[in-house]
This record gives C-alpha cells, structure tokens and sequence, in this order.
C-alpha cells in the first residue's frame, strides 16, 4: 500500500512530503489523517484549489475534504488558506462567500459564515478578511462600493472560502472550464506534514507544479 508507505516515510523524516494518486483511486486522504495528522488546534484537513491565468490568482477552499463544515471548521479552513497564500508570498485577503451580504438574506447558514469570520477576526485580528459576503461583492470594487461600502476587502478579495463542499467544486470548475484559469491542486491543508493529492488525469506540467507547491510547504 504504497499510499500508508509513503505517509510512514514523511512521519519518520525520511521524506520531507508526499504526493500521489495519479494511478490511482485510493487517495492519500486516509493515511494522511491516520499517520500524519492534523495541526494542533484545526480540528479538519481542507482542500484547496490555486486558481491562475496570466497574473491573476485566486485561492478557493475547501474544494475537496469537507461536506458541510460548521462555523469552526469554516474558520480553520479559512486560517490554513490565509496560511497558504503567506507561504507562496501573497498577502491574503479572505472573502467568507454567501448569498448574502452584510444581512441581505436570512439563514441557518448565512449565520454559519457570519460566526466563522467573527471566530477568525477574534484570533487573528490584523487580517484582512470579510464576511458573510456575495462573490461579485468580494471580487468586484465597483460593487463592493454599493453592497458593502467601507468592507476591509474593497472587492479585492483572493482567498474565497465557500460555505460548503457542494459550492466549493462546483465553482471552482465553473472558473477552470468557462473563464479560462489553471486550477492547482487541491493542495491539502492543516497537516503536521505536506501530503498532496494528484488528479488521475493530471499531466506533466501539473505534477511539476503541485511538486513545486509541496516543497514550499516544507518551508
């Protein structure tokens, strides 16, 4: 069971990190939470996607672990993508995505992301990051001016931390298929050790990449 090896080798020090499953449809997943584990104080692993074309770069969670997290989940999975995106020397600005805006809507899970994005402002202050707030507030300057004047982000949102899995995959490839952008990853979040799933039909340049990523993490 070459996945369970390799998480053994990266537990002893043998290996600085792992990636796998291009060959396969056993996931890393497993192993990695069994023998590696998640850091002290996040309580999930998360996925997330890099999001590229030409300049431009995105970071979507949690596009691959967790179904339907609750409010400290969402909160880890927003801290552990702020992380990421400081390791790979982009200054993080998380939008915490909704259909709602700043009260526009009312629900259960309107109040999940709300409660999420107060978790993460009480631990990490200085960071910028907003929420609950709609994708074309976070993103767009001219309409972030209208829904949600005087937000931290300023429409210039690049970490997008979705409420759940369902709208995390969805989007993500709605970006890659229709607009265009590289999708890197997903790169796995919150584990004492770098352990990074590959796509089975991933290519040359994409294993290349989530290599070079893996090494960061390293770091």
């Amino acid at each position: 069971k070459p996945h369970f090896y390799g998480a053994m080798l990266v537990h002893k020090g043998v290996a600085d990190g792992m990636i796998s499953g291009i060959h396969s449809q056993t996931k890393p997943y497993y192993p990695a939470f069994q023998i590696i584990k998640t850091k002290e104080g996040v309580p999930k692993a998360s996925g997330l996607m890099i999001m590229q074309r030409n300049e431009t770069v995105y970071f979507f969670a949690d596009v691959a672990l967790n179904m339907v997290p609750n409010a400290e989940e969402l909160s880890a999975i927003a801290l552990t993508s702020a992380m990421t995106a400081l390791k790979l020397g982009i200054e993080p600005k998380v939008a915490m995505l909704s259909f709602s805006t700043k009260g526009s809507a009312k629900h259960e899970s309107v109040d999940k992301v709300r409660t999420a994005t107060q978790m993460v402002k009480t631990k990490f202050p200085d960071l910028i990051i907003d929420g609950e707030i709609q994708l074309d507030a976070a993103i767009v300057p001219e309409i972030a001016s209208g829904k949600c004047k005087g937000s931290a982000l300023n429409g210039d949102a690049n970490v997008l931390i979705f409420p759940d899995l369902n709208s995390g995959n969805i989007g993500y490839k709605l970006v890659q298929r229709l607009a265009g952008f590289k999708a890197i990853g997903p790169i796995m979040q919150g584990l004492n050790k770098p352990i990074n799933d590959l796509s089975r039909g991933a290519s040359v340049d994409d294993i290349v990449e989530l290599a070079a990523i893996t090494v960061v993490q390293t770091q």
